[in-house]
């Protein structure tokens, strides 16, 4: 199906700012455009590429797999390539005049230049990562070790969906002021995906805290029974949508250190060193993980419903003596707005967990003021810029 006879792919938001344009030729041209960017991250977004790992650390990326990971380069690059070729038929020159001042931006002239400008800008990046990604393919420090192979073409699928959600959000943005929920094809999914992995990854963190401590204090008679318990929740980690989220060199060091387990969880009396330096190991691994606060969706979402929190918990504070029960009431909003932050921080999750079970809306008196300016202080301290 064609990027001409998709205009359902665009949401609700873009199709109207589209049809407000004076310029209805203009409009079409983007529509295009923006059909075509649908499809790249549809297309970018729906590849597997678990099916290509395997339960093995071992480097060695021999030519079956090299078989079954071309179909996987080449589609990526014709997905990529297919918008580009769009963008370069609808807008095929530079615009003139694109750097005007502000001024004859605030023209319908100037706004049109501004977001075919922006346009070209995306388009050369993403050529030069299609370059890159050429480039990256012919490293034999790439293609010789079958992880680093998984993670690099991982990395160049993410950053061309980067890349395309900006170039929609970017050249849109030149004649209203939008979310980047409102007009990124695939944006809400892709946040959902990116807190999927965080809460999850948040919880495992916990239970490995938990079980460390354990272990430190287990004598002889309970480190197999520790092991084995480790084992398991590894396994159950190794089922949920956060590991199949997460990079392919991070899966990697996780197999890796899950094969280390094994042996000690069948071992009748594991050495306890070796089990603690496994846990330490696997603790600090997925410390290291909380780095998916930096993927852009969490960080655009994190400031959205860190906002979105503040306003409603400053109205209630203002409320919290003249009218307490619409004061619980926003706070009770606030707390389930902010349950999209979990996995952030460790103070921020206990008490995103016990407001899941907790009356807030029914809260009065001291209770509720302590609680207002408890999760006022936890967002204070979040960070979030």
């Amino acid at each position: 199906m064609s990027a001409e006879t998709t205009p359902a792919l665009l949401s609700p938001r873009l199709e109207q700012i589209l049809q407000a344009l004076p310029d209805p030729s203009f409009a079409g041209r983007l529509r295009k455009v923006y059909a075509a960017a649908s499809q790249a991250i549809a297309r970018l977004s729906d590849m597997d590429l678990v099916k290509y790992e395997t339960d093995s650390t071992e480097s060695g990326a021999d030519l079956s797999l090299w078989e079954e990971m071309a179909p996987v380069i080449r589609d990526t690059v014709m997905d990529v390539n297919a918008l580009l070729n769009v963008i370069r038929q609808e807008f095929p020159a530079q615009p003139p005049g694109a750097s005007a001042d502000a001024a004859a931006r605030a023209t319908p002239e100037g706004r049109a230049r501004e977001a075919a400008a922006s346009l070209h800008e995306a388009m050369i990046q993403m050529a030069q990562q299609i370059t890159q990604l050429g480039e990256a393919m012919r490293n034999p420090s790439v293609v010789s070790d079958r992880w680093t192979l998984l993670a690099e073409i991982q990395r160049f699928r993410s950053t061309f969906r980067e890349q395309v959600s900006n170039l929609v959000y970017a050249s849109i943005s030149a004649f209203a002021d939008v979310a980047r929920k409102e007009v990124v094809p695939g944006y809400e999914v892709e946040v959902k995906a990116s807190m999927t992995v965080r809460a999850i990854v948040a919880d495992l963190g916990r239970i490995l805290s938990a079980r460390l401590a354990k272990v430190r204090d287990a004598g002889p008679g309970d480190l197999q029974t520790n092991a084995q318990q480790l084992q398991n929740e590894l396994d159950a980690f190794g089922r949920t949508a956060a590991y199949r989220g997460l990079r392919a060199q991070d899966k990697r060091h996780i197999i890796e250190l899950r094969g280390k387990v094994g042996p000690l969880a069948s071992a009748p009396n594991p050495p306890k060193d070796e089990l603690l330096a496994v846990m330490e190991a696997l603790d600090g691994l997925v410390r290291s993980l909380s780095a998916v606060n930096q993927r852009q969706v969490l960080i655009i979402n994190d400031r959205e419903v860190w906002a979105a929190c503040g306003v409603r918990l400053e109205r209630a504070m203002g409320l919290v003596d003249s009218d307490p029960a619409n004061a619980a009431r926003l706070l009770a909003e606030a707390a389930a707005i902010g349950q999209s932050l979990y996995g952030r921080e460790a103070n921020m999750d206990a008490f995103l967990r016990k407001a899941r079970k907790a009356p807030l809306a029914s809260l009065t008196g001291p209770e509720l003021r302590a609680t207002l300016e408890n999760l006022q202080g936890l967002l204070a301290n979040l960070g979030v810029t």
